[in-house]
């Protein structure tokens, strides 16, 4: 695992700070909201809760991760000497080009990409409901495992870039660089909302980070069109 890809997976998930806040704000709010009075007036008390939700959410990420990190080594390993890898490659600077547009607020909507896991998320989310409401830590760790599943679509845009990481540990270790990057955002909800939220808010710092992910995706592309015209020229 490239230290620049994990990098990069903890960038598209800290400025990813306001798609986390619309989509998983009101999950937040709920889940806090359907914690037993005694705990939820306590910030001490309420923290453990937060963490449980986050981690179980966090593990989902990596498991996710790892099992398309897995496809996708098979898939390289498939095609002609060369030609597999490149174009994994390709695919993972195009994602990282799109998700800076995103992130620079240049592509506004990730609506269509997040129609993918419906399917999925219809079946789990009668689980989720089953855990409600939370009157243990293991309890919202599980309930953060089955939120972990809930479609978004930066997430799945980051399993793209898994799906070319090369192997399932690599695959796992990308999606929980992206899952920690996201934790501040959402664990910061509370008493640091609106001086986080202003912060990432900023088009400025939205803009930079975005355009940092565009120029790192658009590299990654171009090596992956010289492996491939490389790959060629040898054949």
């Amino acid at each position: 695992m490239e230290a620049l890809t994990v990098t990069a997976a903890l960038i598209m998930g800290l400025f990813g700070g306001p798609h986390c806040a619309a989509m998983c704000g009101g999950i937040t709010a709920t889940l806090t909201f359907g914690l037993d009075d005694r705990v939820r007036t306590s910030v001490v008390r309420q923290l453990p809760y937060l963490l449980a939700y986050n981690l179980g959410r966090i593990a989902s990420y990596t498991a996710a991760g790892a099992l398309a990190g897995g496809l996708g080594a098979a898939a390289a390993l498939g095609g002609p000497q060369g030609e597999g890898p490149a174009l994994l490659r390709g695919l993972a600077g195009a994602v990282m080009i799109a998700i800076g547009l995103y992130i620079g607020g240049w592509w506004p909507s990730l609506s269509r990409v997040e129609r993918i896991g419906l399917p999925l998320w219809r079946q789990l989310e009668p689980l989720g409901q089953r855990l409600l409401p939370v009157r243990s830590l293991p309890t919202a760790l599980g309930l953060g495992a089955v939120w972990g599943w809930l479609p978004c679509g930066m997430v799945y845009m980051v399993l793209i870039q898994a799906l070319t990481a090369g192997s399932a540990a690599a695959g796992g270790t990308l999606m929980l660089a992206f899952g920690v990057g996201t934790l501040p955002n959402l664990l910061a909800m509370g008493l640091f909302a609106a001086a986080l939220g202003r912060f990432m808010s900023n088009p400025w710092v939205r803009r930079a980070a975005g355009g940092l992910l565009v120029i790192m995706g658009a590299t990654g592309l171009a090596l992956a069109l010289g492996m491939g015209s490389g790959g060629m020229d040898h054949g």
